[in-house]
């Protein structure tokens, strides 16, 4: 009893000398939580660079489309005046900004649920603008309900996007090793018929599908569409050669149906590509300027512009370029603020993707870091085609400025595509980007 009486003295006694936990543990857990819950009640989250670049780009479009309309109120077939054009873009940016607030605010998960319901919609409603759609400059694009009409092809580009990253997240453990296409013309043999369904249709299918639905009334879309995935493909390490083997097989397909099949704009893009090519090759110096070609109109309007532009609302060429306020917004900005203006112009849908790239190694989980990353390419890559026509280093595409150029569909589009963005880089800042 005076062993266990004694033992007992000596436990009890480290209990009256053992440290006590130190307060500032409690008071860093306390702030810490405090400031996960500041972040849930904000308006306003995720990537703030982001959020400025947006309010930039939605900014110049007004300025860009107010001024670049003014020769509408000269032309006696527009629909529209230039104050009708500026009012309907401050309401479609008006629209825009509640709508990226609520887009960036859902979590990722409802997006990888909802994506392949989203991607069969906008497939379906591309097809049927070709017949119950209505057409311009010869082409089925927009679908009207009531007085509004929108273009579903360019709600299919942001869909594709997020199908394939869907796709490409189940396949992270092999994706370096599998075959995107069956490696020989046996295509019924059990080994083909395998890769044909387990990796072909799941990753190339809905690629070639949106591709294919699209060509026929905009051919560049579809370009868009290919050359964003590939390059998503990339970035998700398929091999190179897998990549070469698809690139091959696109080209195939695209020449088959565009010359022989005669499915798409062939003629509008085989003249495009003519004028280009002549306008390379010969030093003729057209008579004036009804007989210049778009992006020739567009390269005097640079000139005009200089380094330092004409002024706000000073082009004297807005009424030479064809369609300054959409096609050409580009060479219209440059007319008006100049090249340095431009060059940070162009530096911010570079940002978007660097932006995109930073969101994509914050990411835990490979959906949501694809999605990022492949948007911000869709986006990036349709500015750069649009920019690298204004100077004729590629044909005419018919590609519009995302943000900046006329037209509600692209702008709204954009606008969800980058809240998708900002709804990841929201819950990286969360700590809630695992699944």
């Amino acid at each position: 009893m005076i062993f266990a009486s004694k033992k007992r003295k000596s436990d009890e006694k480290p209990e009256r000398t053992a440290p006590r936990r130190p307060k500032r543990d409690s008071a860093a857990a306390a702030a810490a939580a405090a400031e996960l819950l500041e972040r849930r009640r904000r308006i306003i989250g995720g990537d703030r660079v982001l959020w400025v670049i947006f309010t930039a780009l939605v900014v110049v479009s007004i300025l860009v489309v107010y001024s670049s309309t003014a020769k509408m109120a000269y032309d006696i077939s527009s629909r529209f005046t230039t104050t009708q054009s500026l009012r309907q873009q401050i309401m479609l940016v008006l629209l825009c900004i509640p709508a990226i607030v609520m887009v960036h605010k859902i979590d990722w998960k409802v997006f990888y649920r909802l994506t392949p319901a989203l991607y069969w919609l906008f497939v379906g409603l591309t097809a049927a603008t070709y017949f119950i759609g209505t057409s311009t400059n010869d082409a089925a694009r927009w679908i009207a309900i009531g007085s509004i009409q929108f273009q579903p092809s360019e709600g299919l580009k942001v869909m594709t996007i997020l199908m394939l990253a869907r796709r490409m997240s189940t396949r992270q453990g092999n994706i370096n090793k599998i075959h995107l296409l069956p490696t020989n013309f046996r295509i019924t043999e059990p080994q083909q018929m395998r890769i044909i369904r387990e990796n072909t249709w799941p990753l190339v299918g809905p690629v070639l599908l949106s591709c294919g639905v699209v060509v026929t009334a905009h051919t560049s879309s579809a370009v868009l569409i290919f050359i964003a995935s590939l390059i998503m493909l990339y970035i998700g390490r398929v091999r190179i050669r897998e990549l070469m083997k698809l690139t091959a097989v696109a080209c195939v397909l695209g020449i088959l149906l565009m010359s022989v099949l005669r499915i798409g704009r062939a003629d509008v893009a085989g003249g495009r590509l003519s004028t280009w090519v002549k306008e390379w090759t010969t030093s003729e110096v057209p008579r004036n300027s009804y007989s210049m070609s778009d992006t020739q109109r567009a390269m005097i309007a640079i000139r005009e512009g200089g380094l330092f532009g004409e002024g706000a609302g000073h082009s004297t060429t807005r009424a030479l370029v064809t369609h300054p306020e959409s096609d050409y917004a580009y060479s219209f900005f440059i007319s008006e603020y100049g090249l340095v203006i431009a060059l940070i112009l162009m530096m911010l849908y570079l940002w978007i993707f660097f932006r995109s790239i930073e969101i994509f190694r914050a990411c835990s989980v490979p959906f949501p870091a694809l999605m990022t990353l492949g948007l911000g390419l869709l986006v990036t890559c349709q500015a750069l085609l649009h920019i690298m026509v204004q100077v004729n280093l590629i044909p005419e595409t018919g590609q519009n400025l995302p943000l900046i150029s006329r037209g509600g569909s692209s702008l709204l589009f954009t606008t969800l595509a980058l809240g998708m963005i900002l709804s990841v880089s929201r819950t990286n800042e969360l700590g809630e980007g695992r699944a």
